[in-house]
């Protein structure tokens, strides 16, 4: 591990190469892809979770070029309504951050999906993001009022909301 310290004002410029991140990487594509134009991102982070992401968002139609092994991605975003309805389930793998964020994604969308996961991902419960898109106007399907998956959601116009999560 490097060290790095100065003293006193004055101006840093450097470059910083942090390792891949779960969390980041995740984020990173989903950003690329609700994006107009172009992304490329470095380090991204080739966990199984972070390719099931990959995978869903190819599923619906973002354009993204990554070679294994290489750590860079390129996305062509699609903008915020610019997703097309996949054609089979979103498998997400046991990958519990790709399902949360994407139900927030696919809850604006104005086609209907379903997202599934494996043993552990089914048996997570969902209600912390199914309960206040539901408020904001999407329609949420899935075991026990939609805390389990699969879920299906069919997205749409949605709506702001006052939500305490107390």
């Amino acid at each position: 591990m490097s060290e790095l310290s100065f003293k006193g004002p004055g101006h840093f410029l450097g470059v910083c190469s942090p390792p891949g991140d779960k969390s980041i990487s995740h984020r990173a594509l989903l950003f690329g892809a609700l994006a107009d134009g172009e992304s490329q991102y470095e380090n991204f982070l080739e966990a199984e979770d972070c390719l099931h992401t990959l995978g869903t968002l190819r599923q619906m139609g973002a354009l993204i070029e990554h070679q294994k092994g290489s750590g860079r991605v390129r996305v062509q975003g699609k903008g915020l309504r610019g997703f097309i309805a996949p054609t089979r389930e979103l498998y997400l793998g046991n990958s519990g951050t790709s399902m949360r964020l994407l139900l927030g994604i696919l809850a604006g969308q104005k086609f209907e999906s379903v997202v599934s996961g494996d043993p552990s991902l089914s048996n997570r419960p969902m209600r912390r993001v199914t309960d206040p898109l539901k408020r904001m106007g999407a329609q949420i399907k899935g075991r026990e009022d939609a805390n389990f998956a699969p879920l299906t959601i069919r997205g749409g116009r949605l709506h702001g909301i006052d939500f305490d999560n107390k």
